[in-house]
């Protein structure tokens, strides 16, 4: 599909997937400790750890020979989709949290304080929100659509 929600979602849109990827991003990476974390069967771990690995999402590597057993690590694709997790934090914590608040905070490594994600227009800097964009077909559009 000639849509970039679509391909992403086709990627990492499975339910456990997204979760996951944060596991893996905040130290959770061996399979027992993932599936221990999530509550998630053995056979279904096993088969979102082999996509997000063939997707380029997640990388294998041995910490152990004998006998031989491997660790998750992010990709820089994987690293980057931690971004768009940061998003749906947002969102979850300003309209699903409750009167509890946030489970998590992210502290900012370069000024130390506690923050949050908010989309910012990459040419001016403003705050942006979707009212604030129209959306116009993109030379991808056209390249699909010359192959149809």
């Amino acid at each position: 599909m000639t849509c970039s929600i679509a391909r992403s979602l086709a990627v990492a849109g499975e339910p456990w997937s997204p979760l996951v990827i944060r596991d893996v991003f905040i130290g959770i990476n061996r399979f027992d400790d993932l599936q221990r974390d999530l509550g998630i069967s053995r056979k279904v771990l096993a088969e979102r750890l082999k996509h997000l690995v063939e997707a380029r999402m997640l990388e294998r590597r041995p910490y152990s020979e004998r006998p031989l057993r491997h660790e998750y690590v992010l990709t820089p694709m994987g690293s980057q989709f931690v971004d768009v997790l940061m998003a749906m934090v947002a969102w979850g914590d300003r309209w699903t949290a409750g009167d509890a608040g946030p489970p998590v905070l992210y502290r900012h490594h370069a000024c130390g304080q506690i923050t949050h994600v908010e989309p910012h227009c990459a040419a001016c800097g403003e705050i942006l929100h979707s009212t604030d964009v129209n959306v116009e077909p993109g030379p991808g559009l056209a390249a699909a659509q010359a192959t149809i």
